[in-house]
């Protein structure tokens, strides 16, 4: 992110605001009277979080609490912009915290210069430097929300409606936060698209795009395709991904199902994950890569960076749009098509597409053809919807080739059985089936929605078969092994190692000491 765009910009916006003379605020807060559910603080004391019922509304909401400014601490906040944007030169170190770097400027101005300031007190130094940072290195009224870590995604859907977001407990809230003013959302989208080092107008009003800490940005500009004005939805990147053992402690999945998909990635088997907008597909997709065996050498390829592992073999492309300005400006785009067939010349042992949906899939079901292991993630609701998308036109995958995709798991947000204090919603892998050929597939594992429980059925599995085949053991050799890794996450559960880098140490610790005649393991 460039500071010194961002401070123009922010700049630029001020000036434009006094000429126009603007009285309200680029956003309000409004006021609710409201029963507190629960309270947490963000960054104290400055940024709480209420989630609070409102009668009138009857539902809860998402409450943005900050500490305001009083008349004298925003003199000297507006004193301080004006400083910084003489004296703010941009970082040495590219990869340095912005809210960090604005932070230690701002106050190394403020004690150079104590006499101009005058700041009253510590607290009060402290109150106009979270606002300083939050406005110009930050994310300004939505800040709170992105520093929350109990929010996924960050909505909003024009001028004057309330920004919504979805809680990891309370799932979609409206919130308190609007922006009032249309050129006040304009501008802020355009601080997104330069925090992304993207380019937003009305001639290309469209973004899709990573923010710093690789968040997800999809936004609009203006009026252009959207009768409300600007908006944008913001999912947020968990900067630690779930680990398997987490997603065992949420429910997702059980132990054997873990130590299932373990084996089938140990032996280079291909996986397609399939599931709806927010079902939690890359979730697991990434846990499901922290059980790769620590040698082999994974290539991924995306459009926005979403894929977080901690492997050292590991090479990660992320496809690059053009703009179209000329004639020639297509060939500057490097889609995923392109970074597909580039990834299979670094000879990988799994190539990972973090979502199929054209001629790229073509490309993924050649490599598997000649060996390489292969995962990826498909928009689908079920099985029968993921083959028809994969025989038709863009994929035009010949029903031949099903089959090299080895396994597929379908992962639904569920509603689930009433427990008293417990959670409505979650998330869970549905079913997973093997893939014996076009329109032969087994069902491995399902889930019970009554019970919430898993059923699994392992004897009915031929890649073991397969596996037990190519190590020269029987298949309930294979299957003693599945129960013992299960019985080795449990422990790891049970002993609170549940951090994604803490389990994926054990799980090549496991490799090391333990693993024997199972794809290379050694004693």
């Amino acid at each position: 992110m460039k500071l010194d765009a961002l401070l123009s910009l922010f700049k630029f916006r001020e000036k434009r605001k006094e000429k126009a003379k603007v009285a309200k605020p680029s956003f309000v807060k409004p006021e609710y009277e409201y029963e507190v559910v629960e309270s947490y603080w963000v960054l104290k004391p400055f940024a709480k979080v209420d989630i609070g019922y409102v009668a009138e509304e009857g539902s809860l909401f998402y409450f943005v609490i900050e500490e305001q400014l009083d008349p004298y601490e925003r003199r000297v906040y507006e004193k301080l912009i004006d400083f910084l944007g003489k004296e703010l030169e941009p970082p040495e170190d590219p990869d340095v915290d912005p809210i960090k770097y604005v932070t230690d400027e701002a106050r190394r101005i403020l004690d150079r210069y104590r006499r101009s300031f005058r700041v009253r007190d510590e607290h009060s130094k402290e109150k106009i430097l979270y606002y300083v940072a939050r406005d110009l290195a930050g994310y300004g009224p939505i800040h709170v929300m992105m520093l929350d870590p109990n929010i996924e995604d960050i909505s909003c859907n024009g001028v004057g409606r309330p920004i919504y977001v979805w809680h990891r407990r309370y799932e979609s809230l409206p919130t308190n936060v609007v922006f009032t003013d249309e050129r006040e959302l304009d501008d802020f989208i355009i601080k997104l698209a330069h925090m992304a080092g993207k380019h937003v107008s009305s001639a290309h009003p469209i973004i899709d795009a990573t923010l710093p800490g690789k968040h997800r940005l999809a936004a609009t500009f203006m009026r252009e395709v959207s009768t409300s004005g600007s908006t944008f939805c913001i999912r947020k990147f968990r900067e630690k991904p779930f680990s398997i053992i987490e997603l065992i402690d949420l429910g997702t999945l059980n132990e054997i199902i873990a130590a299932y998909l373990w084996i089938l990635v140990e032996n280079k088997m291909s996986l397609m994950i399939i599931g709806g907008t927010g079902s939690g597909k890359t979730t697991t997709l990434n846990a499901i890569l922290s059980m790769i065996r620590p040698e082999m050498k994974i290539v991924t390829v995306e459009e926005t960076a979403e894929i977080n592992l901690i492997h050292d073999n590991w090479v990660q492309f992320i496809a690059r749009e053009s703009f179209k300005f000329g004639a020639t400006s297509e060939t500057a785009s490097i889609t995923l098509f392109d970074l597909v067939k580039t990834s299979l010349r670094y000879r990988p042992d799994y190539l990972i597409v973090g979502e199929i949906r054209g001629e790229e899939a073509y490309v993924l079901f050649q490599a598997i053809a000649t060996g390489h292991g292969g995962i990826c993630t498909m928009h689908a609701d079920s099985l029968e919807y993921a083959i028809k998308r994969l025989t038709s036109k863009p994929m035009n995958i010949a029903p031949i080739y099903i089959p090299l995709m080895n396994a597929c798991l379908l992962v639904e947000r569920v509603k689930l059985p009433f427990r008293p204090k417990g959670p409505k919603f979650g998330r869970r892998i549905r079913n997973i089936w093997e893939i014996e050929d076009y329109g032969r597939y087994r069902v491995i594992a399902s889930w019970d929605p009554v019970k919430d429980t898993f059923n699994v059925n392992l004897s009915n599995s031929i890649l073991l078969d397969r596996i037990a085949t190519r190590l020269g053991i029987s298949k309930k050799d294979v299957i003693d092994e599945i129960r013992r890794r299960s019985l080795f996450l449990r422990e790891l559960k049970s002993a609170g190692v549940m951090e994604f880098e803490e389990v994926t140490k054990a799980i090549r610790e496991y490799y090391i000491s333990v693993a024997e005649n199972l794809g290379g393991g050694r004693k």
